[in-house]
């Protein structure tokens, strides 16, 4: 798990500033089929937001946890993210992402054990879905930074 926090907090130590350093006609290239980067940025933001929230449920809800998908594509068009500030959007996103620092940071250890009932049956634990929100996020920054 530390390694993982490290990854973590690396991430977000070189891309608060790398961010908004873009200029808005490379934020909001559109590729046929694809979100912009700015839209990356926003669904990274959903991600958060539906993370934290499985984060913080886990510990207080009946297990075993079942994980709740969302529809990705919806949330970055309802939530108009191409047309936000990148200042703004980078806040937002930071904000959100420091809060699941401080949550992987503290949780206890047995919980990181937690069963995770995914919508296809299988099961997954706590420490496997923070660890994979890491990758998720070093995925797409990746596109972001190409």
């Amino acid at each position: 798990m530390e390694n993982a926090i490290l990854k973590f907090e690396r991430l977000l130590n070189e891309n608060t500033a790398y961010f908004p350093s873009l200029e808005n006609e490379v934020l909001e290239a559109k590729i046929l089929g694809k979100w912009s980067k700015k839209e990356i940025i926003g669904h990274l933001v959903d991600s958060g937001i539906h993370n934290l929230v499985r984060f913080t449920e886990i510990n207080y809800l009946k297990k075993p946890y079942h994980h709740r998908p969302y529809n990705q594509m919806d949330l970055v068009n309802l939530n108009q993210y191409q047309t936000m500030d990148i200042y703004d959007l980078t806040q937002l996103w930071l904000s959100i992402n420091r809060q699941i620092v401080r949550i992987m940071k503290t949780v206890d250890k047995k919980a990181l054990e937690y069963a995770i009932i995914l919508s296809d049956g299988s099961e997954i634990d706590l420490k496997f879905l923070m660890t994979d929100y890491v990758e998720h996020l070093e995925h797409h920054i990746h596109q972001i930074r190409s």
